[in-house]
């Protein structure tokens, strides 16, 4: 959990405001906006104004037109083996999540981070963010027919905080007291918290029939469907290979205007498959709609095909102003082999991008040099603001110079794949943490053992970068062995942190919160579940999260992630490997889209069925 008021974290805050001055994280006068917050309202903003105004007719990147009917496939690559998304057992099928139980309240797509009313109708907070209430749509039905009350909201808190994923606990119980004010109203006090964001994480948690749902089993993998609100049921699971969902036709919600244009299909089928050439090969033969690519080399040789040459498929690149995510492979630094960030420099430095972008990659990805590539919260070609200085000041080792001026970049090859300076770096690195070459092999200095250490890996084309990589490590006479493990083990071994190096991806958003205390703070670090898979654990990187969440002002808020991108980057937990620059995706031509996309790219819950002959 992350430490509450008499630990760590508030010790670096107060350490921060010693060093930055209260006035960086105290608010301003009232504005008139800010006077007229502690009122019901259709929507919450993390930073300034919702977009959309009271009683908006639909979202501007949906198709408030589109045809209902028919049947979307989508497949995936991997397996499962629950139907609850909410708890750590199993490998869940996570789109349980928003087609069949919903939260109080809606993402705006558009927008870093507002909500809009869905089950609740309105939501109500004061200028600190003291507390939050809801006011549930009295129209709002669980698929059984039984209204949704404020009564289910606090047991599903309650639920989630005692017997959810590491995440629902840490968020929720930052809440001093749940209550339902009516049976139509919650509220949640969270004086103390000093978390600006936590009345938005609160409306989007997820709600649960307490009439449905048994607290001493929640926690078991099931294969049993959750009941839910949402617009769809479970309607049938082949275990392991498919899900189908059916829309609800006595949906409540259809009609509201934040699900106008979405939920557009009769049914939703999900197929699972293991291998990624025959995901691909069933996409090739129809076997499902739309296929995202993420492999440059198959994006450029593997589309053709007659499907593609006739036009029943069409290849599209849909833009985003998300930011790229962090796609690398990591460090477990709980590993004595590890815990040298000398030896994590120099096995960056043998990741040879140059060489492997050319070779399999057509020179078609862009290497990552930020956990926020792409966005405006990226630290890359910006000098540290007065604001980042003074957060950062407590800490003076916590981030390298030209990270701090701006000018870092991953580090270049010549892209031969025997780049001779790479090397000679590397193993200078190595030298100086106690590491020497004997009979072509590093051994320690210390204890004669080798340099060896295992990279877990599950799908293919892990695989083969994995084996690129380790061909690399070989020049340096480090002995990686790759081993491929099946998706259950995989996640189970992940949740576990039983691993020395994997690959990961952590996707971001335009408005990082409480999830980055899950991803690197410290208290996560030692609790299985957590997504701090390389065991950060800085104070520098605590302080900038406490930043980031304590911000009123979206210029306050944006310094403080940069802060943490910074001395994320200069920790050196992780071989940042590359990213698109577009999302791809191929489809059939009778899976149609709205004309405009999504702050957030493209959202298959928008699509449709052409059913012109």
């Amino acid at each position: 959990m992350i430490p509450t008021a008499s630990g760590p974290l508030v010790l670096s805050r107060r350490r921060l405001l010693a060093a930055a001055g209260a006035a960086v994280l105290a608010p301003g006068p009232l504005s008139r906006a800010l006077a007229d917050a502690e009122r019901p309202r259709h929507a919450i903003a993390m930073h300034g104004a919702p977009a959309m105004p009271e009683g908006f007719a639909a979202f501007p990147y949906v198709n408030p037109d589109a045809p209902k009917g028919g049947r979307l496939t989508q497949g995936l690559l991997g397996t499962f083996d629950s139907l609850n998304p909410f708890v750590v057992r199993g490998v869940p099928v996570q789109a349980v999540r928003g087609y069949v139980v919903e939260s109080l309240m809606a993402r705006g797509y558009d927008e870093p981070f507002t909500l809009y009313g869905l089950l609740a109708r309105t939501v109500e907070t004061d200028d600190a963010r003291s507390f939050v209430a809801f006011g549930i749509d009295p129209d709002a039905r669980f698929a059984d027919g039984q209204p949704v009350t404020a009564d289910d909201v606090v047991f599903s808190w309650d639920l989630l905080r005692e017997h959810g994923r590491p995440n629902y606990r840490t968020y929720y119980a930052k809440v001093v007291k749940a209550e339902a004010i009516d049976p139509r109203t919650v509220r949640f006090d969270l004086s103390g918290a000093e978390d600006r964001e936590l009345p938005l994480i609160l409306g989007l948690m997820p709600i649960l029939p307490r009439h449905a749902v048994d607290p001493d089993t929640f926690e078991q993998a099931t294969l049993t469907p959750l009941m839910g609100s949402g617009p769809y049921v479970v309607e049938s699971v082949d275990a392991g290979r498919s899900v189908v969902f059916a829309r609800n036709p006595d949906y409540w919600g259809r009609d509201r205007a934040v699900n106008r244009g979405f939920w557009n299909f009769d049914t939703v089928r999900l197929d699972f498959y293991r291998d990624v050439n025959a995901y691909f090969e069933a996409f090739r033969k129809g076997l499902f709609d739309l296929h995202a690519e993420t492999d440059p080399g198959r994006w450029t040789t593997g589309y053709d095909f007659p499907a593609v040459r006739d036009g029943r498929v069409v290849k599209e690149a849909f833009s985003t102003g998300l930011p790229r995510g962090m796609l690398a492979f990591v460090f477990n630094t709980r590993r004595n082999i590890f815990a040298d960030i000398r030896v994590r420099e120099a096995l960056i430095r043998l990741f040879d991008f140059e060489w492997i972008d050319r070779a399999f990659f057509y020179g078609l990805y862009a290497r990552t040099g930020s956990y926020f590539a792409g966005s405006e919260l990226a630290f890359t070609g910006r000098p540290a603001d007065a604001t980042e200085r003074a957060l950062l000041a407590p800490f003076p080792d916590a981030v390298l110079p030209a990270v701090m001026d701006g000018s870092w970049q991953p580090p270049k090859s010549d892209g031969s794949g025997r780049d001779r300076d790479t090397l000679k770096a590397a193993l200078a690195l190595l030298a100086a943490a106690g590491w020497e070459i004997e009979n072509q092999v590093l051994t320690s200095k210390a204890t004669g053992a080798p340099f060896s250490f295992e990279i877990l890996v599950t799908t293919k084309d892990q695989e083969r970068l994995a084996l690129t990589y380790a061909q690399n490590l070989r020049r340096a006479g480090i002995v990686p062995e790759v081993r491929v493990v099946d998706a259950v083990q995989y996640e189970q071994r992940k949740i576990g942190f039983d691993f020395d190096m994997i690959q990961n991806r952590w996707d971001a958003s335009l408005s990082p919160g409480n999830e980055q205390a899950f991803y690197w703070g410290s208290a996560a670090a030692g609790q299985p579940g957590s997504r701090n898979y390389m065991g950060v654990r800085s104070e520098a990187v605590d302080a900038t999260i406490a930043a980031l969440l304590a911000a009123r002002t979206r210029k306050d808020f944006v310094s403080a992630v940069r802060a943490l991108d910074r001395v994320l980057i200069s920790g050196q937990y992780v071989v940042p490997l590359y990213h698109l620059p577009d999302q791809w995706v191929a489809r059939w031509r009778d899976v149609m889209h709205p004309q405009k996309t999504s702050l957030s790219g493209y959202l298959p819950e928008t699509w449709w069925r052409d059913s012109t002959p």
